[in-house]
């Protein structure tokens, strides 16, 4: 629950919102790493009562872009233009007034992340057809001017280079490659990107997928980049055949030039690896997820040695 304080600041953000409705309740959301999350429940003025979520960006997302909340409520009005089920968003407070930081307020969307699924194909099919969706928008169909580029992301990656490289994941070599291509020639599309499109976002009810959350570290670049880090994502999660089903199952859907996938492979087995040891997991969870990470490493390097 939320403390006495967070709740007498939730009613007057409920004030500017909907200044009739009553707060009943507040909670705060698990799961959020990079933000502070908090459902509100609400009494409306004819009784009903609505959910919503109230979302505040941590400092080291702000101190990177101080206008990401902004930018993320935008995106998301553009995405219910586009009927892609995200969160709708309801209101952007940029004062200050009540919270230090900039404040979200989204829909409340009912659904749970799927652990265990019953039937992986189907889950994986569903996946690569809403990231084929997400992939509709390019600069051709939406203004996407106000979300970062993708490739400029990974050339910060590639600068920010560690003084101790990792050697149990190849880190040296990993760098390497990509320092000696980045950046690549774009041979796709740019579009829109989640970049953070994995089971732990994805919001499922009875079997279907519900939502699509957690949309701030969205981009504009090659569609291998979210493939790619899905793939590790789906690796990570579910095994080696889910990750396979998905990847034949995008591809089934998006006509891509799909050489440069090994070097975005490496991209998104990168960014995990200075990370992965502060994630809190429990000893077994981390030692699973490191060997898939260096089996991921590992297939991703026999593509490239052979050509494919």
């Amino acid at each position: 629950m939320t403390t006495a304080n967070e709740d007498a600041k939730f009613e007057q953000l409920l004030r500017r919102m909907e200044p009739h409705s009553k707060l009943r309740r507040a909670w705060s959301l698990t799961g959020g790493v990079s933000a502070q999350v908090t459902a509100l429940e609400i009494e409306q003025p004819d009784g009903q009562t609505r959910r919503l979520v109230v979302r505040q960006h941590g400092a080291a997302d702000l101190a990177q872009n101080p206008h990401l909340a902004a930018a993320e409520y935008r995106l998301l009005q553009l995405l219910q233009a586009h009927h892609l089920p995200a969160p709708a968003p309801c209101y952007l407070d940029l004062s200050g007034q009540i919270f230090p930081t900039p404040v979200i307020v989204v829909e409340y969307v009912e659904g749970t992340p799927e652990e265990a699924p019953a039937h992986l194909p189907d889950l994986t099919r569903q996946l690569a057809t809403h990231l084929a969706r997400i992939h509709t928008l390019s600069a051709a169909t939406a203004d996407l001017s106000f979300l970062p580029q993708q490739e400029n992301r990974v050339a910060q990656t590639l600068q920010d280079r560690p003084a101790a490289l990792d050697a149990t994941f190849d880190e040296r070599q990993i760098r390497a490659i990509l320092d000696s291509l980045w950046p690549l020639p774009l041979r796709n599309q740019a579009v829109l990107l989640h970049s953070d499109f994995w089971p732990g976002n994805i919001l499922w009810q009875e079997g279907r997928l519900a939502a699509i959350i957690d949309w701030e570290d969205a981009a504009v670049g090659d569609p291998l980049a979210d493939l790619s880090n899905s793939r590790l994502e789906l690796l990570w999660a579910y095994g080696r055949a889910a990750m396979h089903d998905f990847t034949r199952q995008y591809q089934a859907l998006v006509p891509l030039d799909v050489s440069h996938l090994p070097y975005w492979d490496l991209c998104a087995a990168l960014r995990p690896i200075a990370k992965i040891a502060t994630w809190g997991l429990d000893p077994p969870t981390e030692k699973r997820m490191r060997a898939r990470l260096k089996w991921f490493i590992s297939q991703t390097f026999d593509k490239l040695s052979k050509g494919d």
